[in-house]
């Protein structure tokens, strides 16, 4: 019989180089003495999202293609280390890698690789059937070949999620993702018009739940057509760096969401795993556990339930 799994999550597997640069953006110059220094290590997105949802106790696959390099190399070994189960499937192209500009207050700027995909790329479709057996639901990361297994994924009947990051509602590629997903995630950054694109979203595809997650502004939820507001919550120690933070939210939401909570408990949820990301430098891989989230899920609700008895 095939191991039960929560989430099967597919694609994000990959290294980030860190770089710490004294502001952003960064001004023109010959050259910059770095410090704290100059950092690789494995953990983009998929990676971030299979590790919070193992520390939160969800039982979590990850698959993804990668090289047989030395990027590849810290990216096993990360899986290996953290006892989250990992199904490779060989990238020629080598494995996926970027480098992040980190300013002081956290802010960040990616720059990815964009060489170490194929337009040819795929998953075997038996690979992706294996590993669905006995699957409750499907964390689908934007990066290449993911969105050609949606059709599996959906013919499995498996729940499905996916995170589009910074999409600007129009870019076309997007939208086989957003379009086919239960849930989906996504930054207001680039969006002129946030609640337009969460209702276009909820409109023209399968999506009954759209989060916009605003940083410092905390997070907008579309359910049930109605569009409610969840205000940041205070980390637990200074803010050293975003990366990871909607990683760590859609980690938290869908502990919620599996667990059997109401979709607005399920945005606090993510609101303190993210919160709780924004403290943990770029150089590290750590992740909120099921015991601390909980306890500070129900220490923001007393402190909100408070605010509601003193406002008029």
């Amino acid at each position: 019989m095939h191991q039960q799994t929560d989430v099967l999550v597919l694609g994000g597997a990959g290294v980030d180089t860190v770089v710490h640069v004294p502001e952003l953006p960064l001004p023109f110059a010959d050259s910059y003495m770095i410090r704290p220094g100059i950092e690789t290590r494995a953990g983009q997105s998929g990676d971030f999202v299979a590790l919070g949802l193992h520390a939160l106790g969800l039982r979590t696959h990850h698959l993804d293609m990668i090289g047989d390099d030395h990027e590849g190399d810290l990216v096993r070994a990360l899986h290996r280390d953290r006892g989250i189960p990992f199904t490779e499937v060989p990238q020629a192209a080598g494995t996926k890698r970027a480098v992040n500009l980190v300013a002081p207050d956290g802010r960040r700027l990616s720059l990815y690789d964009a060489s170490r995909a194929h337009d040819s790329d795929r998953f075997q479709e038996s690979t992706v059937r294996r590993l669905l057996a006995g699957t409750r639901h499907a964390h689908v990361v934007i990066t290449q070949p993911c969105g050609f297994t949606v059709p599996v994924l959906r013919e499995a009947g498996v729940t499905i999620s996916t995170d589009l990051h910074n999409w600007d509602g129009v870019d076309a590629y997007h939208e086989t993702f957003a379009l086919q997903a239960d849930i989906v995630f996504l930054s207001t950054t680039a969006l002129t018009d946030p609640e337009r694109t969460m209702r276009d979203i909820t409109g023209r595809g399968r999506a009954r739940i759209v989060v916009a997650t605003a940083g410092a502004d905390g997070s907008y939820l579309l359910y049930d057509d109605g569009l409610t507001h969840t205000p940041a919550v205070t980390p637990p120690a200074p803010v050293v760096d975003s990366n990871g933070a909607g990683d760590a939210f859609a980690s938290g939401f869908l502990l919620g969401v599996l667990s059997g909570e109401h979709p607005r408990r399920c945005a606090l949820y993510g609101t303190v795993a993210g919160a709780h990301a924004c403290t943990v430098p770029s150089t590290r891989t750590d992740a909120i556990g099921r015991e601390e989230l909980l306890a500070r899920v129900a220490e923001a609700e007393k402190d909100r339930a408070a605010e509601d008895i003193r406002t008029p």
